[in-house]
């Protein structure tokens, strides 16, 4: 059976959405990629061929298309991850007679190591904040939750007053992928949403009042934007310290780091974070070894 490339597209893209349930952001990113992969056989061949006529010779000049026009390794990765999930979905739809992505390398990662706050400067961020008012209060609550249970940003802002439970010190998040997990939060952490629960009222409106609305919400009692918490939290970092990276994942960075350090089990490190494998966490016991190579290097007479 052959097909045309942007007919495929769409069913692709439909399947991404209702058979796999893929976020929005996850369906415009693979849409963007192989756009990028339909303008670049247009680019250089003048025709978008039959999917089942694209041969690996085809795919591999891709890279080098999206490399000239100043693509970072991480988006080419991003942009061929695409283009070979498109070929895998269609070898299983038996719309092609092989899969021709599927000898076609992907860049190496280039790893670099998350940056991360010291717990003195964690102390100095948490004491920039003014408690008194309800805006205050919300943004330390923010920035405590985020570094006491390591939570992304997106879980931040869309977590419901029901998930929270203050007596049993745990907050219950919808991560990645729609899968649930139980974090602690951190004594600090409980008693800064606390006080700022007092304080929510003052923000919000009838519809965010209700139990089942969202705990953080904007000055005008709206769902927080997650570029307004990036901007709350980057403002309070800039002059306590010099970590390249400003941001709220830095808090979800620091929260791993601090952890392992204290001598906490990766397993449990990882199911606290939400990620699906080990891999994804090991990065930062690469921070915790760097920063005891450090520490030696310092300290050891013959080092």
């Amino acid at each position: 059976m052959s097909m045309n490339f942007q007919e495929a597209l769409r069913h692709f893209l439909s399947a991404c959405e209702l058979q796999k349930g893929y976020s929005p952001h996850t369906i415009e990113t693979y849409q963007c990629a192989l756009l990028e992969f339909q303008e670049y056989f247009l680019a250089e061949y003048g025709v978008i061929p039959e999917i089942n006529a694209i041969e690996p010779a085809d795919i591999r000049p891709f890279l080098g298309y999206l490399h000239d026009r100043g693509l970072a390794k991480k988006s080419l990765r991003v942009k061929i991850s695409a283009v070979k999930s498109f070929f895998k979905f269609a070898y299983r739809q038996s719309w092609i007679d092989r899969n021709p992505a599927a000898i076609v390398s992907t860049p190496k990662a280039e790893k670099k190591l998350p940056s991360f706050l010291q717990p003195g400067e964690i102390e100095l961020l948490m004491d920039s904040f003014e408690p008194n008012s309800p805006a205050g209060a919300r943004n330390i609550a923010m920035a405590e939750l985020l570094y006491s249970s390591g939570l992304r940003v997106s879980e931040l802002i869309q977590l419901p007053m029901l998930n929270i439970d203050l007596l049993a010190g745990t907050v219950r998040v919808m991560g990645k992928g729609k899968k649930e997990r139980i974090v602690p939060i951190g004594q600090k952490a409980n008693q800064a949403i606390e006080r700022y629960l007092e304080k929510r009222g003052e923000l919000a409106c009838m519809k965010t009042a209700q139990p089942e609305g969202k705990v953080f919400l904007s000055d005008r009692g709206r769902v927080m934007n997650p570029a307004v918490v990036y901007r709350i939290i980057k403002r309070a970092m800039n002059p306590i310290t010099e970590s390249p990276q400003k941001s709220p994942h830095v808090l979800r960075h620091t929260f791993a780091t601090h952890l392992l350090d204290n001598g906490a089990d990766i397993s449990s490190v990882s199911e606290m974070l939400g990620h699906s494998s080990l891999s994804a966490t090991q990065v930062y016991t690469h921070v915790s070894v760097d920063r005891l190579k450090q520490a030696y290097q310092k300290a050891h007479p013959r080092a």
